[in-house]
């Protein structure tokens, strides 16, 4: 399989965790990461999201060129999604999609734990778009940039721990981590997390695979 993250944003060193955590989830595919030139260099709230919209879309041909069997958008934002699948040659997810739909098949009421305030409307909206809202506990916003997640680090780790934390506390039984930067601290905070967490960019390298199968 041919699996293609496109990440909306310009920040290609996020690119390069993205494609390393898809591979890693499924090592038997070829996984090629794309970045969004001319997108914002991070992805927070709608402005920056309508911002990468044309970029993305001018990526299309290119990838039907290189017979993509699935595009993933590697924003939590699931930026451009509907306007990508309706102009694709393949299936198209995004990785906040696929992380509500693990949360979903896992059981009980989940919760986000994100980036910035800005997000939260985003994210809440594609909750109740995809038809989730009623399994979804909260939206935490843990106060942390984009680029300033992607960096990590003990204090980042330490910030998003204390919501994750938080969120159990709230009821959650599962916290989906809400932004593609978060993917490659997973582990680090998986150790201490009092609950499972789910992370889109492998949640949707794994449903990208199934969706190819049965299609």
């Amino acid at each position: 399989m041919r699996l293609l993250y496109i990440n909306p944003n310009s920040t290609v060193a996020m690119t390069e965790t993205i494609v390393a955590t898809a591979q890693a989830t499924l090592p038997g595919a070829e996984v090629i990461g794309w970045t969004n030139h001319d997108g914002p260099p991070a992805i927070q709230g709608p402005e920056d999201g309508a911002a990468a919209l044309p970029g993305l879309l001018a990526l299309l041909p290119k990838a039907a060129q290189i017979s993509a069997d699935a595009i993933v958008i590697a924003c939590f934002d699931d930026t451009g999604l509907e306007a990508l699948r309706a102009a694709a040659h393949c299936p198209v997810i995004g990785i906040g999609q696929a992380a509500f739909h693990m949360a979903a098949l896992m059981g009980g009421r989940f919760s986000v734990v994100t980036t910035l305030a800005v997000s939260v409307p985003v994210i809440a909206q594609n909750i109740e778009t995809y038809g989730f809202a009623g399994i979804c506990a909260s939206v935490r916003p843990s106060g942390l940039p984009v680029l300033t997640v992607e960096g990590g680090g003990e204090a980042v780790l330490q910030c998003l721990s204390a919501e994750i934390a938080a969120a159990h506390g709230e009821g959650a039984a599962s916290v989906v981590l809400g932004c593609a930067g978060m993917a490659h601290l997973k582990a680090d905070l998986a150790a201490t997390a009092p609950l499972p967490l789910i992370d889109g960019v492998a949640a949707s390298a794994l449903l990208a695979e199934a969706m190819t199968r049965l299609g």
